[in-house]
């Protein structure tokens, strides 16, 4: 896994928080070409919450005004949240809330999902499934997408 270094500076955790990180995608490195896409930002939540949903939930809030007014933005493809995750044997299966539109886009949604959830040691592959609960590849390890995020 490539470390890698969070837009701003990490604060040290509040008693009772603990620290998440979320990627989006950086416009300007998107522009030039720059690799990785995908820029670290962190929140902090509530020691006891799931941190995978917690990372999720911030994923599609959005960057804070700050990260956007830095380029970093959050790709929906159509997609409005998370209907249900389920994790076992480190593949995540993930169904979303929304009406898929790639719309041609070559980068989608997908990248950011897959990369903040395979972030957690227990998910090695993210099968993503659309509103009619559809992936082009539902078994096995590997990761998965549904057709309508096809260029």
């Amino acid at each position: 896994m490539t470390a890698c270094v969070p837009a701003t500076p990490i604060p040290p955790p509040t008693p009772g928080t603990q620290t998440i990180t979320i990627y989006f995608l950086d416009q300007n490195k998107f522009s030039s070409g720059e690799q990785p896409f995908e820029v670290a930002v962190t929140r902090e939540i509530h020691q006891d919450a799931n941190p995978i949903m917690a990372v999720l939930d911030a994923y599609f809030a959005g960057p804070t005004a700050e990260e956007a007014s830095q380029g970093l933005v959050a790709i929906y493809s159509g997609f409005s949240g998370v209907r249900d995750l389920q994790t076992e044997d480190g593949i995540a299966y993930l169904y979303l809330e929304g009406q898929c539109q790639s719309m041609g886009a070559a980068y989608n949604i997908a990248s950011l999902l897959i990369k903040n959830l395979t972030q957690f040691d227990e998910i090695q592959y993210v099968k993503i499934f659309d509103e009619n609960g559809e992936t082009e590849n539902p078994e096995g390890p590997s990761n998965s997408i549904p057709g309508c995020l096809q260029p």
